[in-house]
């Protein structure tokens, strides 16, 4: 069994050729214009996809969260492998999902996977294979590492990724495919998928500058800013250059930041502290900062109030609004990758596989999954084998009866 990545082999890696046709067809250059604009532009800040996983997962607890939750519970949901005749108890794929590889266990390859997408909208599995049967290994590789070489049709014909100032080739030609693209839908985009991330940047923006707000509001003693005003002996209320610059470096060392919350301030003849309220557009900040971030978790299909924000009425309890949430994110989520990957491995194995997520495992959705098998099993006119249908299960072995 072969542990190492490809990136990390000692031999040269395959010459980076490109075909000679590739400047005559009408699809090259547009193609490579498309590798161009991926990352996204946008009027605002930087929107590639580090930037915005720095401002969106790494600085941002809103973001960072829900983004935990959707991995999390789409990577715990329970897989099944089975084809149009049983469902395997055991089964090579159900192995490799198991163990993909000897540093990740199913639960991390997962989580990274779905990670992927919801932060660079595409996800790359490379498949190790020691024969011509089922992969040994799954490795997962880093979009931002990762570009697309368009072939003279305008589909991928190789896939070239980075790191350590080397380049590695993984070929489409040939045979099966080394490389899984897994992406979300982009209505702009030929060849990379759209992040939620992406769709969340502005509300990430305001969410972002409403906290340093508020970070400036308590170095400045959690309180609104007042004025010093100088009445003067002649009443004419004007200080000297020097006078101002002394009293601001005071104030400011003084009865500025936390430190100094709630220290009287000591005034010198003729100085007189006058305070000045929130006005409105101040009052109004709070709300702009809970509306952003509903918006933020919106964007990445957590319902707010699972994240315990205020002012969401949309589910009457929590109970309905993690239903919502495995119903309406997670299990389409999950549905999609497992048709992608038992599709691609099924080139490996030479059969017709289907890896699918197991919804009678799903804890949240049991009361509707309990409501439907009741449904099934009271119709009459329903044989056994198009009950077994509609519950998605396979039809009975050969040999048992059907009632």
């Amino acid at each position: 069994m072969r542990f190492d990545l490809p990136w990390r082999k000692t031999q040269p890696s395959e010459p980076l050729a490109v075909p000679a046709n590739a400047t005559q067809s009408k699809s090259s250059a547009a193609t490579r214009g498309i590798a161009i604009q991926a990352g996204g532009a946008f009027p605002l800040s930087a929107r590639d996809n580090n930037s915005l996983t720095r401002l969106g997962y790494q600085s941002n607890p809103v973001g960072f969260r829900a983004v935990r939750m959707v991995i999390e519970a789409a990577a715990a949901l329970p897989l099944v492998v089975q084809d149009a005749a049983q469902r395997y108890e055991t089964h090579p794929l159900l192995t490799l999902i198991t163990r993909p590889n000897a540093a990740q266990t199913r639960q991390d390859f997962f989580e990274t996977l779905f990670g992927h997408l919801m932060l660079s909208g595409n996800a790359y599995v490379e498949a190790v294979s020691e024969d011509e049967n089922w992969p040994a290994e799954l490795h997962l590789l880093r979009p931002d590492r990762m570009s697309i070489v368009p072939g003279p049709d305008g589909w991928p014909q190789a896939y070239d990724y980075t790191v350590g100032g080397r380049k590695h080739r993984f070929a489409c030609e040939g045979g099966r495919a080394a490389i899984l693209h897994l992406k979300n839908f982009h209505p702009q985009d030929d060849h990379y998928g759209l992040a939620p991330i992406q769709a969340a940047a502005l509300s990430l923006d305001v969410h972002s500058a409403a906290s340093q707000w508020s970070k400036g509001l308590l170095d400045n003693a959690a309180r609104p800013s007042g004025a010093l005003v100088w009445a003067g002996s002649d009443g004419q209320g004007a200080l000297s250059d020097d006078q101002f610059r002394r009293l601001s470096d005071e104030v400011e060392a003084n009865f500025q930041g936390a430190r100094n919350a709630g220290r009287p301030m000591v005034l010198e003849g003729g100085l007189d502290w006058k305070p000045m309220g929130f006005s409105p557009s101040d009052m109004e900040f709070q709300k702009t900062k809970e509306a952003a971030a509903r918006e933020i978790a919106l964007a990445f299909g957590v319902p707010p109030m699972l994240l315990g924000l205020p002012g969401d009425t949309a589910y009457s309890n929590y109970q309905e609004a993690n239903r919502a949430f495995y119903r309406l994110t997670v299990v389409p989520l999950v549905a999609r990758i497992a048709a992608g990957l038992s599709d691609w491995l099924s080139g490996y194995g030479g059969e017709l596989i289907e890896l699918k997520p197991d919804l009678d495992q799903v804890s949240a959705l049991s009361e509707e999954r309990e409501r439907q098998w009741r449904r099934v099993a009271t119709a009459d006119f329903l044989s056994q084998a198009e009950k077994r249908k509609l519950l998605g299960l396979p039809p009975l072995p050969e040999g048992e009866m059907d009632g």
